[in-house]
């Protein structure tokens, strides 16, 4: 019997784990990593959450069946495909737009979205914490008699989300020269990360270490989790993926927090498949995406995708396809003077990647071995442009007519 756990979490840098080079923030996720494939070059569909989700509860592309507020019902939930195979489906989260009333609820033996509960402005979500004691009564039920069906559970924190309000003793976790109450970290949020305020240095690093210690703070409800599992003697029994919908931004390309853009601390995205009874660690680096997720859990249960999954499934590992990542948005914030969003769009082959912004007609291009941060457009010297732009320019713009 195997089971199939997805835990996401919201708003999480590759950069900040340790296992992927990050320091010290991240000490249980990284004592996983010798039971673990851990993917370097994984990258989501999208920079914020409906971009991402739609790459990995449904394998498909966020603007693949129009502008759409709702999930589209033309969308397959991993979740519809599991129950009608006979899978146990559950689904714990707090984050809005995966709610009922946006659509996600498909499929589901049981979902939690908390649209019900009260939130505080400092803290707008329901905490980790909540979700594993949520998680913990519903493994009592299922498997506290040691005999139960295999379960599809996908578990989502909101934990590290602005507006960046930590406890004290995970601040001095991370970073005890943080000296600010809870007031002054709200004010922080509302006078400099809502209105994208990036002309002091020092708000901008601060506001990153009041995210490291959430960081922090979300590896320690992860080995809970994982605690609650074993509790109830179904984590030798399940695979586990652990990955994130996108980053968020501190002043690297000019902005904050997680908006229409596409560069790596958005869309560049940790990935590990953890199995408990593996022997061996090993790192995967092909590229790939999180599009790939629904079909590899599929793989893992000994299910065929459907048609409309566009990805692959991650195993095994030497059949996966070699190939390029594609992600597309809408320029959520900063709106032109109509108020309409425009679309934002990626590719990236190899060590190039190339974004085109509708609202300026503009492209960009990086090579990110020698640029990894992306600083040097080579739009107009590459000799490499104009090939990655025909892979482009057929998804702009697909359902009102084609991109120049």
């Amino acid at each position: 019997m195997r089971n199939v756990v997805l835990l996401t979490i919201d708003t999480l840098r590759r950069d900040m784990l340790g296992c992927y080079g990050g320091g010290s923030l991240t000490p249980f996720i990284d004592s996983i990593q010798n039971r673990s494939v851990r993917f370097d070059q994984a990258h989501s569909t999208g920079p914020y959450t409906r971009a991402a989700f739609t790459g990995i509860l449904t394998s498909s592309y966020y603007l693949e069946y129009g502008r759409q507020r709702e999930l589209s019902p033309s969308r397959v939930l991993i979740s519809e495909v599991l129950k009608r195979s006979g899978i146990v489906t559950a689904g714990f989260h707090s984050n809005p737009h995966l709610s009922d009333y946006l659509g996600w609820n498909r499929g589901w033996d049981v979902f939690y979205d908390s649209m019900e509960e009260e939130v505080d402005p400092k803290v707008p979500y329901i905490k980790a914490k909540r979700i594993n004691r949520k998680i913990d009564a519903w493994l009592s039920f299922n498997a506290g008699s040691g005999v139960y069906k295999p379960f599809f559970l996908w578990v989502h924190y909101m934990d590290i989300h602005e507006p960046y309000i930590p406890e004290k003793k995970y601040i001095d976790l991370a970073d005890g020269s943080i000296r600010l109450g809870e007031e002054e970290m709200f004010e922080l949020f509302q006078n400099v990360l809502l209105p994208r305020d990036v002309s002091n240095q020092r708000n901008i690093e601060i506001l990153k270490k009041l995210y490291s210690a959430h960081v922090r703070e979300m590896d320690e409800s992860v080995k809970d989790f994982f605690g609650i599992l074993e509790k109830w003697n179904v984590l030798k029994d399940s695979w586990i993926i652990l990955t994130a919908d996108h980053g968020d931004e501190f002043g690297e390309h000019g902005g904050l927090s997680h908006d229409g853009k596409m560069y790596s601390e958005l869309v560049h995205v940790p990935l590990i498949l953890h199995e408990p009874t593996r022997e061996n660690g090993e790192v995967c680096s092909t590229l790939v995406s999180t599009l790939d997720i629904a079909p590899t859990i599929l793989y893992l249960l000994g299910l065929n995708p459907p048609k409309a999954f566009q990805g692959d499934s991650l195993l095994p590992l030497e059949n996966y396809p070699l190939k390029g990542v594609f992600g597309e948005a809408l320029d959520k914030h900063g709106s032109n003077e109509k108020g309409e969003e425009k679309e934002i769009h990626y590719y990236r082959e190899g060590d190039f990647k190339i974004v085109y912004r509708e609202r300026d007609d503009a492209w960009e291009l990086y090579d990110l071995k020698a640029d990894p941060k992306e600083k040097n457009n080579i739009i107009d010297t590459s000799p490499t442009a104009e090939d990655l732009k025909q892979k482009v320019r057929p998804r702009v713009k697909r359902y009102q007519g084609s991109c120049s």
